[in-house]
Protein backbone atom coordinates (compact mmCIF):
# COMPACT_ATOMS: atom_id res chain seq x y z
CA UNK A 1 0.00 0.00 0.00
CA UNK A 2 1.18 3.31 -0.70
CA UNK A 3 0.22 6.42 1.64
CA UNK A 4 1.20 10.09 1.00
CA UNK A 5 0.39 12.11 4.05
CA UNK A 6 0.42 16.11 3.90
CA UNK A 7 2.80 15.92 1.58
CA UNK A 8 4.30 19.62 0.58
CA UNK A 9 7.10 20.31 -1.38
CA UNK A 10 8.43 24.12 -2.78
CA UNK A 11 11.03 24.98 -5.39
CA UNK A 12 11.98 28.20 -4.73
CA UNK A 13 9.27 30.24 -4.36
CA UNK A 14 6.36 28.08 -5.99
CA UNK A 15 4.49 25.45 -3.89
CA UNK A 16 4.64 22.69 -5.83
CA UNK A 17 3.14 19.72 -3.77
CA UNK A 18 0.59 21.45 -0.90
CA UNK A 19 -0.32 19.36 2.00
CA UNK A 20 -1.12 16.56 -0.39
CA UNK A 21 -3.06 13.33 0.72
CA UNK A 22 -3.65 10.26 -0.92
CA UNK A 23 -3.90 6.42 -0.39
CA UNK A 24 -2.84 3.67 -2.98
CA UNK A 25 -4.14 0.25 -2.66
CA UNK A 26 -2.16 -2.90 -3.16
CA UNK A 27 -2.99 -4.78 -6.58
CA UNK A 28 -5.20 -1.37 -7.39
CA UNK A 29 -5.15 0.98 -10.76
CA UNK A 30 -4.96 4.50 -9.28
CA UNK A 31 -5.51 7.59 -11.45
CA UNK A 32 -3.43 10.75 -10.45
CA UNK A 33 -4.83 13.57 -12.43
CA UNK A 34 -4.56 17.15 -12.93
CA UNK A 35 -3.81 19.50 -15.31
CA UNK A 36 -0.34 20.83 -16.33
CA UNK A 37 1.44 22.26 -13.24
CA UNK A 38 -0.69 20.28 -10.74
CA UNK A 39 1.87 18.77 -8.81
CA UNK A 40 1.81 15.19 -10.36
CA UNK A 41 4.83 15.01 -11.23
CA UNK A 42 6.78 16.25 -8.41
CA UNK A 43 4.91 13.64 -6.71
CA UNK A 44 6.18 10.90 -9.00
CA UNK A 45 9.38 11.56 -8.35
CA UNK A 46 8.94 11.61 -4.37
CA UNK A 47 7.37 8.14 -4.93
CA UNK A 48 10.48 7.13 -6.55
CA UNK A 49 12.84 8.78 -4.31
CA UNK A 50 14.16 11.27 -6.85
CA UNK A 51 13.13 13.98 -4.71
CA UNK A 52 13.09 14.19 -0.71
CA UNK A 53 9.63 15.99 0.44
CA UNK A 54 10.04 19.21 2.67
CA UNK A 55 7.50 18.16 4.95
CA UNK A 56 4.78 15.57 5.30
CA UNK A 57 5.36 11.60 4.51
CA UNK A 58 5.40 9.25 1.70
CA UNK A 59 5.09 5.62 2.30
CA UNK A 60 5.81 2.37 1.26
CA UNK A 61 3.92 -0.40 3.44
CA UNK A 62 4.27 1.57 6.50
CA UNK A 63 8.21 2.73 5.93
CA UNK A 64 9.37 5.97 4.21
CA UNK A 65 9.86 6.00 0.53
CA UNK A 66 13.38 7.09 1.27
CA UNK A 67 13.94 4.01 3.34
CA UNK A 68 12.35 1.79 1.77
CA UNK A 69 13.25 -0.35 -1.29
CA UNK A 70 10.41 -1.49 -3.24
CA UNK A 71 11.17 -2.00 -7.13
CA UNK A 72 9.22 0.34 -9.17
CA UNK A 73 8.81 0.14 -12.95
CA UNK A 74 8.24 3.59 -14.51
CA UNK A 75 7.03 4.86 -17.89
CA UNK A 76 8.20 8.59 -18.24
CA UNK A 77 6.10 10.86 -20.48
CA UNK A 78 9.28 11.93 -21.76
CA UNK A 79 11.05 8.96 -23.07
CA UNK A 80 14.35 7.20 -22.43
CA UNK A 81 15.50 5.11 -24.68
CA UNK A 82 18.38 4.89 -27.09
CA UNK A 83 17.66 5.62 -30.58
CA UNK A 84 20.82 4.04 -32.20
CA UNK A 85 20.64 0.98 -30.09
CA UNK A 86 18.61 -2.41 -30.96
CA UNK A 87 15.64 -3.31 -28.82
CA UNK A 88 17.65 -6.22 -27.33
CA UNK A 89 21.16 -4.45 -26.05
CA UNK A 90 18.97 -1.67 -24.32
CA UNK A 91 16.35 -3.94 -22.64
CA UNK A 92 19.43 -6.05 -21.77
CA UNK A 93 21.06 -2.86 -20.51
CA UNK A 94 18.24 -1.84 -18.39
CA UNK A 95 17.71 -4.94 -17.00
CA UNK A 96 20.81 -5.12 -15.85
CA UNK A 97 20.44 -2.16 -14.14
CA UNK A 98 17.85 -3.66 -12.17
CA UNK A 99 19.67 -6.31 -10.80
CA UNK A 100 18.18 -9.03 -13.11
CA UNK A 101 21.10 -11.88 -13.72
CA UNK A 102 22.55 -12.58 -17.30
CA UNK A 103 21.78 -16.38 -17.31
CA UNK A 104 17.56 -14.95 -17.20
CA UNK A 105 17.34 -11.72 -18.80
CA UNK A 106 17.52 -12.18 -22.16
CA UNK A 107 14.59 -14.76 -21.55
CA UNK A 108 12.86 -11.76 -19.59
CA UNK A 109 13.49 -9.57 -22.72
CA UNK A 110 11.81 -11.62 -25.14
CA UNK A 111 8.99 -12.81 -22.92
CA UNK A 112 8.14 -8.76 -22.62
CA UNK A 113 8.39 -8.73 -26.00
CA UNK A 114 6.07 -11.31 -26.56
CA UNK A 115 3.59 -9.70 -24.38
CA UNK A 116 3.74 -6.50 -26.04
CA UNK A 117 3.45 -8.00 -29.10
CA UNK A 118 6.70 -6.52 -29.88
CA UNK A 119 9.42 -9.34 -30.90
CA UNK A 120 9.62 -9.13 -34.67
CA UNK A 121 11.68 -5.93 -33.21
CA UNK A 122 14.41 -7.70 -31.32
CA UNK A 123 17.27 -6.84 -33.20
CA UNK A 124 15.71 -3.39 -35.00
CA UNK A 125 17.45 -0.38 -33.91
CA UNK A 126 14.40 2.04 -32.20
CA UNK A 127 15.13 4.92 -34.57
CA UNK A 128 13.28 2.66 -37.48
CA UNK A 129 10.16 1.88 -35.24
CA UNK A 130 7.35 3.88 -35.10
CA UNK A 131 6.02 6.05 -32.41
CA UNK A 132 4.02 3.74 -31.43
CA UNK A 133 5.84 0.65 -31.52
CA UNK A 134 8.78 2.61 -29.58
CA UNK A 135 6.49 3.30 -26.60
CA UNK A 136 5.57 -0.24 -26.63
CA UNK A 137 9.31 -1.33 -26.06
CA UNK A 138 8.97 1.32 -23.65
CA UNK A 139 6.69 0.09 -21.72
CA UNK A 140 8.63 -3.59 -21.55
CA UNK A 141 11.40 -1.96 -20.07
CA UNK A 142 9.41 -0.43 -17.27
CA UNK A 143 7.86 -3.95 -16.40
CA UNK A 144 11.13 -5.66 -16.33
CA UNK A 145 12.33 -6.98 -12.83
CA UNK A 146 9.13 -7.85 -11.19
CA UNK A 147 7.96 -4.12 -10.53
CA UNK A 148 5.87 -4.04 -7.53
CA UNK A 149 4.56 -1.13 -8.36
CA UNK A 150 4.39 0.26 -12.27
CA UNK A 151 3.88 4.13 -12.89
CA UNK A 152 2.28 5.44 -16.19
CA UNK A 153 3.04 9.12 -17.14
CA UNK A 154 1.24 9.31 -20.39
CA UNK A 155 1.13 6.06 -21.44
CA UNK A 156 -1.31 6.00 -23.94
CA UNK A 157 -0.07 9.24 -25.86
CA UNK A 158 0.48 8.32 -29.81
CA UNK A 159 -0.90 5.17 -30.05
CA UNK A 160 -3.24 3.48 -32.38
CA UNK A 161 -6.08 1.83 -31.68
CA UNK A 162 -4.67 -1.63 -31.92
CA UNK A 163 -1.39 -0.49 -30.14
CA UNK A 164 -3.37 1.28 -27.34
CA UNK A 165 -5.08 -2.52 -26.92
CA UNK A 166 -2.18 -4.55 -26.73
CA UNK A 167 -0.73 -1.87 -23.88
CA UNK A 168 -4.13 -2.16 -22.03
CA UNK A 169 -3.99 -5.76 -21.88
CA UNK A 170 -0.86 -5.83 -20.73
CA UNK A 171 -1.51 -3.33 -17.92
CA UNK A 172 -4.68 -5.08 -16.70
CA UNK A 173 -2.17 -8.63 -16.21
CA UNK A 174 -0.36 -6.93 -14.37
CA UNK A 175 -2.53 -5.42 -11.90
CA UNK A 176 -4.34 -9.27 -11.94
CA UNK A 177 -1.12 -10.59 -10.67
CA UNK A 178 -1.12 -8.07 -7.54
CA UNK A 179 0.99 -5.64 -8.68
CA UNK A 180 0.20 -1.88 -8.04
CA UNK A 181 -0.47 0.48 -11.10
CA UNK A 182 -0.57 4.12 -10.85
CA UNK A 183 -1.80 6.25 -14.14
CA UNK A 184 -1.08 9.73 -14.86
CA UNK A 185 -3.12 11.16 -18.21
CA UNK A 186 -5.09 14.01 -19.35
CA UNK A 187 -7.03 11.16 -21.28
CA UNK A 188 -9.67 10.77 -19.01
CA UNK A 189 -11.01 7.88 -21.12
CA UNK A 190 -8.66 5.95 -20.69
CA UNK A 191 -8.32 6.58 -16.80
CA UNK A 192 -11.86 6.04 -16.97
CA UNK A 193 -11.79 2.65 -18.31
CA UNK A 194 -8.89 1.55 -16.32
CA UNK A 195 -8.95 2.96 -12.75
CA UNK A 196 -10.86 1.62 -9.39
CA UNK A 197 -9.74 4.74 -7.40
CA UNK A 198 -8.21 8.34 -8.28
CA UNK A 199 -7.22 11.85 -6.74
CA UNK A 200 -7.42 14.71 -8.71
CA UNK A 201 -4.46 17.44 -8.30
CA UNK A 202 -5.12 21.17 -8.70
CA UNK A 203 -2.34 23.39 -7.44
CA UNK A 204 -0.56 21.41 -5.44
CA UNK A 205 -3.65 19.69 -3.30
CA UNK A 206 -5.56 16.82 -3.55
CA UNK A 207 -9.55 18.75 -4.32
CA UNK A 208 -10.99 14.83 -4.77
CA UNK A 209 -10.24 11.38 -4.12
CA UNK A 210 -11.76 8.47 -3.46
CA UNK A 211 -13.25 5.46 -5.47
CA UNK A 212 -14.51 6.46 -9.00
CA UNK A 213 -17.87 4.49 -8.87
CA UNK A 214 -18.82 6.06 -5.07
CA UNK A 215 -17.80 9.45 -6.68
CA UNK A 216 -20.30 8.97 -9.56
CA UNK A 217 -22.77 7.99 -7.56
CA UNK A 218 -22.75 10.99 -5.13
CA UNK A 219 -23.97 12.74 -7.89
CA UNK A 220 -27.54 13.38 -8.50
CA UNK A 221 -29.27 10.66 -10.47
CA UNK A 222 -32.17 12.43 -11.71
CA UNK A 223 -30.82 12.52 -15.80
CA UNK A 224 -32.14 9.09 -17.71
CA UNK A 225 -31.32 8.17 -20.69
CA UNK A 226 -34.28 6.06 -22.52
CA UNK A 227 -34.67 4.39 -25.98
CA UNK A 228 -38.14 2.92 -26.79
CA UNK A 229 -39.22 0.36 -30.20
CA UNK A 230 -39.78 2.65 -33.13
CA UNK A 231 -38.75 3.72 -36.95
CA UNK A 232 -35.72 4.47 -37.51
CA UNK A 233 -35.58 8.05 -38.14
CA UNK A 234 -37.99 9.03 -36.03
CA UNK A 235 -36.66 7.74 -32.12
CA UNK A 236 -35.54 10.32 -30.28
CA UNK A 237 -37.72 13.11 -32.03
CA UNK A 238 -39.86 15.33 -31.00
CA UNK A 239 -42.96 13.70 -33.00
CA UNK A 240 -42.90 10.57 -31.43
CA UNK A 241 -45.19 9.26 -29.51
CA UNK A 242 -42.58 8.57 -26.46
CA UNK A 243 -41.95 12.22 -26.41
CA UNK A 244 -45.27 12.76 -25.99
CA UNK A 245 -45.98 10.61 -23.27
CA UNK A 246 -42.76 11.86 -21.44
CA UNK A 247 -43.38 15.59 -21.76
CA UNK A 248 -47.09 15.21 -19.87
CA UNK A 249 -45.55 13.84 -16.61
CA UNK A 250 -45.41 15.94 -13.83
CA UNK A 251 -42.43 15.42 -12.47
CA UNK A 252 -40.42 15.29 -15.45
CA UNK A 253 -38.64 19.02 -15.96
CA UNK A 254 -36.86 18.15 -19.07
CA UNK A 255 -37.21 16.21 -22.50
CA UNK A 256 -34.64 16.28 -25.39
CA UNK A 257 -33.38 14.10 -27.69
CA UNK A 258 -29.90 12.61 -28.27
CA UNK A 259 -29.00 10.16 -30.51
CA UNK A 260 -31.74 7.57 -31.04
CA UNK A 261 -33.54 8.65 -27.18
CA UNK A 262 -34.42 10.64 -24.83
CA UNK A 263 -32.56 12.44 -21.76
CA UNK A 264 -35.03 12.72 -19.18
CA UNK A 265 -34.75 15.43 -16.37
CA UNK A 266 -36.62 13.81 -12.85
CA UNK A 267 -37.50 16.16 -10.13
CA UNK A 268 -36.59 13.13 -7.46
CA UNK A 269 -34.50 10.70 -8.39
CA UNK A 270 -36.78 8.43 -6.94
CA UNK A 271 -39.36 8.97 -9.45
CA UNK A 272 -37.66 6.83 -11.90
CA UNK A 273 -39.35 3.69 -11.27
CA UNK A 274 -42.44 5.44 -11.55
CA UNK A 275 -41.76 6.74 -15.19
CA UNK A 276 -40.24 3.02 -16.42
CA UNK A 277 -44.38 1.78 -15.18
CA UNK A 278 -45.65 5.17 -16.80
CA UNK A 279 -43.83 3.90 -20.57
CA UNK A 280 -44.79 0.08 -19.58
CA UNK A 281 -48.62 1.15 -19.11
CA UNK A 282 -48.49 3.14 -22.10
CA UNK A 283 -47.45 0.45 -24.22
CA UNK A 284 -43.93 2.17 -24.65
CA UNK A 285 -41.63 -0.60 -25.85
CA UNK A 286 -38.18 0.34 -24.01
CA UNK A 287 -35.17 -0.54 -25.30
CA UNK A 288 -33.38 1.03 -22.81
CA UNK A 289 -33.57 2.88 -19.84
CA UNK A 290 -30.56 3.88 -17.63
CA UNK A 291 -29.22 6.72 -15.18
CA UNK A 292 -26.81 8.84 -17.17
CA UNK A 293 -23.66 9.16 -14.78
CA UNK A 294 -21.22 12.05 -15.13
CA UNK A 295 -18.39 11.58 -16.97
CA UNK A 296 -14.80 11.51 -14.94
CA UNK A 297 -13.90 14.35 -17.68
CA UNK A 298 -17.04 16.01 -16.56
CA UNK A 299 -16.15 16.05 -12.84
CA UNK A 300 -12.31 17.30 -13.67
CA UNK A 301 -13.83 20.16 -15.62
CA UNK A 302 -16.12 20.55 -12.35
CA UNK A 303 -13.27 20.50 -10.07
CA UNK A 304 -10.46 22.28 -11.74
CA UNK A 305 -12.04 24.61 -14.65
CA UNK A 306 -10.66 25.13 -17.45
CA UNK A 307 -6.99 25.03 -18.01
CA UNK A 308 -5.59 28.78 -17.47
CA UNK A 309 -2.88 29.59 -19.78
CA UNK A 310 -0.40 31.13 -16.99
CA UNK A 311 -0.20 27.42 -15.70
CA UNK A 312 2.85 25.81 -16.77
CA UNK A 313 4.02 22.18 -16.66
CA UNK A 314 6.08 21.69 -13.65
CA UNK A 315 9.50 22.39 -13.76
CA UNK A 316 11.95 20.75 -11.43
CA UNK A 317 15.22 21.24 -10.60
CA UNK A 318 17.01 20.82 -13.54
CA UNK A 319 20.42 18.75 -13.50
CA UNK A 320 23.07 20.96 -13.93
CA UNK A 321 24.27 22.20 -17.86
CA UNK A 322 24.07 24.47 -19.86
CA UNK A 323 20.42 24.64 -22.10
CA UNK A 324 19.39 21.87 -19.88
CA UNK A 325 21.62 19.41 -21.54
CA UNK A 326 22.88 16.44 -19.08
CA UNK A 327 25.66 17.92 -17.06
CA UNK A 328 28.85 16.17 -17.15
CA UNK A 329 28.32 14.44 -13.83
CA UNK A 330 25.01 12.73 -15.58
CA UNK A 331 27.56 11.72 -18.42
CA UNK A 332 30.41 10.62 -16.38
CA UNK A 333 28.24 8.50 -14.59
CA UNK A 334 26.14 6.85 -17.08
CA UNK A 335 29.53 6.46 -18.79
CA UNK A 336 30.81 4.46 -16.18
CA UNK A 337 27.44 1.79 -16.04
CA UNK A 338 28.48 1.07 -19.93
CA UNK A 339 31.38 0.67 -19.37
CA UNK A 340 30.80 -2.04 -16.02
CA UNK A 341 28.29 -3.72 -18.18
CA UNK A 342 30.94 -4.50 -20.74
CA UNK A 343 30.63 -1.82 -23.28
CA UNK A 344 27.41 -2.49 -24.51
CA UNK A 345 26.85 1.07 -25.61
CA UNK A 346 30.41 2.64 -26.83
CA UNK A 347 30.38 6.52 -28.30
Amino acid sequence: MIEVRGLNKNFGAKRAVDNLSFTVREGAAYGLLGRNGAGKTTTIRILMNVFREDSGEALFNGVPAFKESVRIGYLPEERGLYPKRTVLEQLVYFGQLKGLSKKTIEAEVKAKLEEMEATEYLNAKLQTLSKGNQQKIQLAASMLGDPEVIILDEPFSGLDPINAQVLKNAVRRQAREGRTVIFSSHQMSQVEEFCDDICIIDHGHAVLEGNLMSIKRGYPRDLIYIETEGIPGQQGTEDSGAYNILRKQPYVLDVSHKGNGFLVRLDDPAKRNLLLRTLEEEDARVDSFYVVEPTLEQIFVEKVGAADPADEEEKPEQPPGKGGKKSNAFVNLTTRKFKKLGGMFTK
